[in-house]
């Protein structure tokens, strides 16, 4: 069974920079498609970036141009580079592995998360 682990939260002012990274272990779904997605208190999950087996990247319109997903698989982890940081983007963070190498929308596993908190 795959486990994935973020890490990298923490607390940044408006304009500011964070890097997310999500580890997984357990099994070997290093191909597969992952994401990253979010979820503020009283809000629904937001998607936020999809990453397939050849690299291929997709972004929420919120976040484009401002976070920069990525992956190692030779690592097994998956990163995000959050750029220009806002108040809006306040929120818990977590990956999640797809059932496919290409994005089905199916996601077989999701981490804890990890809190981004950011003041103005």
């Amino acid at each position: 069974q795959v486990q994935l682990v973020e890490s990298g939260g923490g607390s940044v002012q408006a304009g500011g920079s964070l890097r997310l990274s999500c580890e997984a272990s357990g099994s070997t779904y290093s191909t597969h498609c992952m994401a990253w997605s979010r979820q503020a208190p009283g809000k629904e999950r937001e998607g936020l970036a999809a990453i397939d087996k050849d690299g291929s990247t997709s972004y929420a319109d919120s976040v484009k141009g401002r976070f920069t997903i990525s992956r190692d698989n030779d690592k097994n982890t998956l990163y995000l580079e959050m750029n220009s940081l806002k108040p809006e983007d306040t929120a818990v963070y977590s990956c999640a592995i797809d059932r496919d190498e290409y994005c089905s929308g199916t996601w077989i596993v999701r981490g804890q998360g990890t809190q981004v908190t950011v003041s103005s």
